[in-house]
């Protein structure tokens, strides 16, 4: 078995195909397919299914995925930690992101800024997905930092979390809207109140979502979402109107709406920074890990 072999490997599965894989590495597709087949040959078992429109994994190829990003990961860690003697910072972090992060008050955007420019020759790249993609992308070892949603406030096997955001969640609709109307002088409303209203939601997948399809269920029903959105802003955009309850994390500011919060004390929106603890972490990533958890302390 040869590290190039594992790096081809993981190359083949991340573009789905060996046209594409071959295009990235620089490689003839022939000579890319002939040292797969010899890799699966040394293990013994097919490492890829080759029998549909796209490459995928076979089971084997998916436990065995992990493990070749690691040993990739492990080498490229090898030759960085050797780069930071000379002082100069090279290598690759990749970075998934929920959607609205990028305007968050944490300022993201000049924390990478400040990180470029102390380390110019690390590429950053940047992801926007769901919470739940992210959290499995992070433990593949496919992305090294996640900022992302939480519903509840102990980390995952296997994973790091510093709370960034940690809010009560609140439903926010147009003051004529029967929900509000109906709790005139309240500040708060019990989870059952939602029954029957078109709510507008983030989508499955992120931390809040979660925490009201667990409350909604306990509460003996399901929510009628009529609407998704990826961002809280966009929600209360939405809501505003007049196209049903919001449901998002207490706002800034909701001019036209007015908000309640849930009567639940675990009704809470948490948005924390995510990193693997287990396997290995580069240089790059470990400084960057280093200089947000700094700034976000601060």
């Amino acid at each position: 078995m040869e590290l190039r072999q594992l790096r081809y490997f993981v190359t083949v599965v991340e573009e789905a195909g060996f046209t594409r894989a071959a295009e990235r590495l620089h490689l003839a597709q022939p000579g890319l397919s002939a040292q797969i087949r010899q890799l699966e040959r040394e293990l013994g078992q097919p490492l890829l299914d080759r029998t549909g429109r796209t490459v995928r994994p076979t089971e084997v190829g998916e436990a065995v995925l992990p493990f070749a990003r690691a040993a990739l990961a492990a080498v490229d860690g090898v030759r960085q930690t050797v780069e930071e003697f000379t002082g100069l910072l090279r290598g690759r972090v990749a970075v998934g992101l929920v959607p609205g992060t990028l305007t968050h008050a944490f300022d993201m955007p000049g924390i990478l800024a400040d990180f470029h420019a102390a380390h110019p020759r690390v590429e950053i790249t940047l992801t926007e997905d769901t919470s739940d993609r992210m959290l499995a992308a992070l433990r593949g070892g496919e992305l090294d930092l996640a900022v992302i949603g939480v519903a509840q406030a102990e980390p995952p096997p296997g994973v790091g979390l510093r709370m960034l955001v940690d809010e009560p969640l609140v439903v926010a609709a147009v003051p004529e809207h029967p929900l509000p109307a109906a709790h005139e002088g309240a500040t708060a409303v019990p989870t059952a109140a939602l029954r029957g209203h078109r709510l507008i939601s983030l989508p499955r997948g992120t931390g809040v979502r979660t925490v009201l399809d667990r409350l909604c269920a306990e509460a003996g029903f399901r929510p009628h979402i009529a609407f998704e959105a990826a961002a809280p802003d966009a929600l209360a955009r939405l809501a505003a109107r007049g196209l049903g309850v919001a449901v998002l994390p207490r706002p800034r500011t909701a001019p036209g709406l007015r908000t309640l919060r849930i009567a639940d004390p675990r009704a809470r929106g948490r948005v924390a920074l995510a990193w693997r603890t287990e396997g290995p972490m580069g240089p790059a990533a470990r400084e960057l890990l280093a200089r947000l958890r700094s700034r976000m302390t601060g």
